[in-house]
């Protein structure tokens, strides 16, 4: 694979004379070794401007806001990707997420593959709407490992830094929370420690994830390069996904072929569910995949559906939701349907006005259509229903137990 990765790093071999670089290439002199477990991802929560970017920044040194505009108005409008290396052995992918209250969406695609959370809130600001929007949406996925980073301390007063404080132990009582500056380094050791302890204790969980079935990704970007081709990249949500393999692409009804693959700029012979992966496609156009699109192995068995028979969470059953139209959120594809409710006991049928390629135990994130706002979640229970008709309903309430 030859050009830009999503990160701006380039893509395979170092061009021969003549080509020019503003990055020093991210490639070694061979494929990096693939990890014999499942991955871990780090994913930022909060409000707007409450120093998401600067923090992975600090802890990474890598600037996650590619985009002139973003750069322009100090603040992140697109999802953002790096890698935290802890120590030598344990590197984890941490994506960046936007704060602003018209980016949920872009944020709830960005979250779906994460295991951890690192929730900032600004020691001078406090709780805010976004930071409880985000999350209701992490608690609708069932993220529930993470940990609260109190930002700005360094320009906090102490009676604002206290209020945080109380604030916090409100919102989430017991969540483990570090109080940092990414201006002047204050706290950062304890940070990374801290995602060091909840990074051992979700290893185990990890090795639960899907790894031994075919394979699934989520695309969130999808580009071309030139003279390389159609690059999608996304969170490897189950299997594996090795260079020559046969993969589909269900959205289009095409096949394609893994011509080259990279995790963090790194080319890789495969990639491991929970690994953030960039698969340059042969055979497949770029006008045949976009945001939203699932890339998976033969076998997957993802199809087009427009009813999911699911399971609401207890957030989603406190709103009023039958025969009311909301949004549905799963992976990064998003659709408006319908709620049809079967029990009183959160089981439902979404009728959906555009597809969506989900699989049997996949979350999904629900929110209201106008205006806005987070509603709660469930899971899918039956990917590819039948449309239940009223009388029928106790009878697949029964069954479905």
């Amino acid at each position: 694979m030859r050009g830009r990765s999503p990160t701006g790093r380039w893509i395979g071999p170092r061009p021969r004379s003549g080509g020019c670089l503003s990055e020093s290439p991210a490639i070694s002199a061979g494929p990096a070794p693939t990890p014999a477990r499942p991955a871990l991802i780090v994913g930022t929560a909060g409000h707007i401007d409450h120093g998401k970017t600067a923090l992975v920044r600090a802890l990474t040194g890598a600037d996650t806001d590619r985009l002139a505009e973003e750069k322009r108005r100090g603040i992140s409008i697109e999802l953002g990707f790096t890698e935290l290396a802890l120590d030598d052995d344990l590197r984890l992918g941490l994506v960046d997420v936007p704060g602003h209250e018209r980016l949920v969406r872009t944020m709830v695609a960005g979250a779906g593959g994460i295991d951890i959370f690192l929730l900032v809130i600004a020691a001078d600001d406090g709780v805010m709407p976004q930071t409880r929007e985000h999350l209701a949406v992490l608690r609708a996925l069932g993220i529930e490992r993470g940990l609260i980073a109190v930002s700005k301390v360094d320009i906090a007063e102490p009676e604002a830094r206290e209020l945080a404080r109380e604030e916090i132990a409100e919102l989430l009582p017991g969540a483990p929370v570090v109080e940092v500056s990414a201006r002047t380094g204050e706290g950062m050791s304890e940070l990374r420690a801290a995602l060091a302890r909840l990074a051992g204790q979700a290893g185990a969980a990890a090795d639960g994830r899907r790894i031994d079935r075919p394979a699934v990704m989520h695309v969130d970007r999808a580009f071309t390069i030139k003279g390389a081709g159609t690059v999608v990249t996304g969170t490897l949500a189950t299997g594996r996904i090795a260079r020559g393999d046969r993969l589909e692409l269900p959205a289009a009804e095409v096949t394609a072929r893994a011509r080259s693959i990279e995790v963090h700029g790194r080319e890789r012979e495969r990639a491991v569910a929970g690994e953030r992966v960039a698969v340059n496609l042969a055979g497949v156009e770029r006008s045949a995949v976009a945001r939203g699109d699932v890339v998976a192995q033969p076998g997957a068995g993802l199809r087009a559906s427009y009813r999911l028979d699911v399971e609401l969470d207890a957030a989603a059953q406190r709103h009023d939701l039958d025969r009311r139209r909301a949004q549905v959120h799963h992976g990064t594809r998003a659709a408006p349907a319908r709620v049809i409710a079967i029990s009183g006991d959160g089981l439902a049928q979404l009728r959906l006005e555009s597809p969506l390629f989900a699989a049997a135990g996949d979350r999904f994130v629900i929110r209201r259509i106008a205006p806005p706002d987070t509603l709660g979640g469930g899971r899918v229970l039956d990917p590819a229903p039948a449309r239940h008709a009223r009388s029928k309903m106790r009878t697949w309430n029964e069954s479905s137990r």
